[in-house]
């Protein structure tokens, strides 16, 4: 007897699901538009005009990422609403750090079968991170791939293309002892160290739907709280020269970031007393028994971008900070003569620490 014809559905693959999607999320795109892009989906690849920018002398900047294993908690509570918010995050907020403002946006969305609820709602949320990122969303890939992810499994990839005039990129060579090191808020875990979390979780038994006291919360909420987008709080400042040098703080934490935006006989010296541990790393910090040292090179710690500014300057930065942000602004450290590096240190008692702390990376 012949066999039955095979088709791409019969592999698993679902062809007229794909095309639903992209019909689906075409005004989600649409609706990033911004000058230089349209944001229609549809063709084989998305165009951009750096001249309806209003570039004259411009330099394109490029920056991937991805979310890491928060997906992980992301799909075992369900909640997907924020970690597109956090893909245009990661990458978006790399590309500032170098005076870059985002102009465009592509995802990659894997998976083993096609969920179009679950697809759908994570990019309405990378529209969304574009909104606020304002850059366009103009293209991307949906890539269903059966055997490679198990149920309900998805991975995520976003590439953000920005663009800066020459005279204007920030790369801290113009960073020199003196200078004032400030602090922006993060939202929480932003979408960094997940790996350490999930074992902190796994080690104490702990549920994502329960709600600690500690956090105000269920430990999924917090936890999936979105990373902040510090791009239009800051684009002005660095369009007009007010800044020395950014330092978005992700894998690596403050200890290891901070020096990349450094040069050479410049050291970082962050006063972790200036600004309180958030309850949610306070909370993790305790449930893994993980020292002050630690958090400072693996956490963000609530300090999601590092602003380097003149001393002359810093209080009146932090002003306009402020006044176009509900985030705080902390004045968390300085710049001091010596090897490129940075220093966190702690009185006793700070950050869940019996007895004072210093802990130092060198670039």
């Amino acid at each position: 007897m012949a066999q039955k014809p095979l088709t791409y559905a019969d592999a698993g693959v679902s062809i007229d699901a794909g095309n639903a999607l992209v019909k689906a999320i075409g005004p989600l795109a649409r609706s990033t538009a911004r000058p230089g892009a349209d944001a229609e989906l549809g063709g084989f690849g998305g165009l951009f005009d750096l001249k309806a920018a209003g570039y004259e002398d411009p330099l394109l900047v490029a920056a991937n990422d991805g979310v890491g294993t928060k997906l992980k908690l992301a799909i075992e509570t369900g909640h997907h609403k924020g970690v597109g918010i956090d893909l245009v995050a990661m990458c978006a907020n790399d590309l500032i750090v170098q005076g870059a403002e985002p102009l465009f946006f592509l995802d990659y969305y894997a998976t083993g079968k096609l969920d179009n609820s679950v697809a759908a709602e994570v990019v309405a949320s990378i529209a969304e991170g574009c909104r606020q990122a304002g850059c366009a969303l103009i293209g991307g890939e949906t890539a269903e791939m059966p055997g490679m992810y198990s149920e309900g499994d998805y991975d995520l990839a976003g590439f953000c293309v920005g663009a800066v005039d020459r005279n204007k990129v920030l790369t801290g060579a113009e960073i020199t002892p003196g200078d004032v090191i400030l602090g922006l808020a993060s939202s929480g875990v932003h979408s960094n160290g997940f790996s350490l979390v999930r074992k902190i979780i796994e080690r104490n038994h702990w549920d994502l739907s329960q709600n600690f006291p500690s956090i105000g919360r269920s430990l999924g909420q917090a936890l999936l709280e979105p990373t902040t987008i510090y791009v239009r709080r800051l684009l002005p400042l660095v369009q007009q020269g007010r800044i020395k040098g950014l330092a978005h703080i992700t894998g690596g934490g403050l200890l290891e970031n901070i020096p990349r935006v450094l040069p050479n006989g410049c050291h970082a010296m962050v006063v972790a007393d200036q600004w309180d541990l958030p309850a949610i790393f306070g909370f993790l910090q305790l449930g893994g028994e993980i020292a002050p040292s630690e958090m400072a090179r693996t956490f963000n710690c609530g300090i999601g971008m590092a602003v380097i500014v003149s001393a002359d300057t810093a209080d009146a930065v932090a002003q306009q900070l402020e006044g176009v942000t509900e985030e705080d602004v902390f004045e968390i450290g300085i710049v001091e003569e010596g090897a490129r590096g940075c220093t966190v240190s702690g009185k006793a008692g700070s950050w869940n620490s019996s007895e004072a702390w210093t802990a130092t990376h060198n670039a």
